[in-house]
């Protein structure tokens, strides 16, 4: 996808804070230091649009990111640092789950795991606790640069058993480097996009013939 605009639109907290617009919004989520604020770069064409931290877990809220004015990248807080006090992390857990079990805008997760390693316990409960309230997933194994191509398919299998990946969901493997995998996860972001928004209009007609015929007994 070209990109003709990319801006930091808001930093939340809670759900009167989010945007008001109904644009589409993925989130982006995974541990800390795994690599999202790279990858968000790279997404958008920015050098620090999205600012990298030397502290892992510094990131107490959720950072939407307007790209084309027309879709929301929104970069959630890491989990699983430990040196992050509990009473943050509780209230992380608190709106992280509020936002994707109510957040009616939201599309998909975007779930970021570091290629060069099996997925942690924290990894693997993010992406159960996905499916289990319905959410579909992209996994996007990062910093591919970091081991031989050779090995991608090996440790891409690791994480699709570890996590036991299901229902379809792809991993696609992505270098915020090299570029590697850019293309795709765009493709795919706005392919599903797409489907779901034709299946959403497909309801919206059928629901208005039927009440039209509704109407045509009465």
């Amino acid at each position: 996808m070209k990109i003709t605009s990319a801006e930091f639109i808001t930093s939340a907290v809670a759900a009167k804070q989010y945007p008001t617009d109904g644009l589409p919004e993925i989130a982006l989520v995974g541990r800390s230091n795994v690599g999202k604020s790279s990858l968000l770069n790279k997404m958008m064409n920015r050098k620090a649009l999205a600012r990298t931290s030397s502290k892992p877990g510094k990131t107490q809220t959720l950072n939407y990111f307007l790209v084309n004015k027309s879709i929301y990248l929104v970069d959630f807080p890491g989990y699983g640092y430990a040196k992050v006090a509990k009473s943050i992390k509780e209230t992380w857990g608190k709106m992280i789950q509020t936002y994707l079990a109510k957040r009616e805008e939201l599309r998909f997760i975007v779930q970021l795991v570091d290629i060069r390693h099996a997925p942690s316990k924290d990894d693997v409960a993010m992406y159960a606790w996905s499916k289990e309230i319905g959410i579909p997933v992209v996994i996007v194994a990062t910093k591919a640069d970091k081991i031989a191509r050779g090995r991608w398919q090996q440790h891409t299998k690791i994480i699709r058993e570890t996590m036991n990946v299901r229902g379809g969901d792809p991993i696609l493997v992505f270098s915020s480097e090299t570029g590697q995998g850019r293309d795709e996860l765009w493709q795919e972001i706005v392919n599903r996009i797409k489907e779901q928004d034709a299946v959403v209009a497909a309801a919206a007609k059928e629901a208005k013939e039927e009440k039209k015929k509704a109407e045509s007994v009465e």
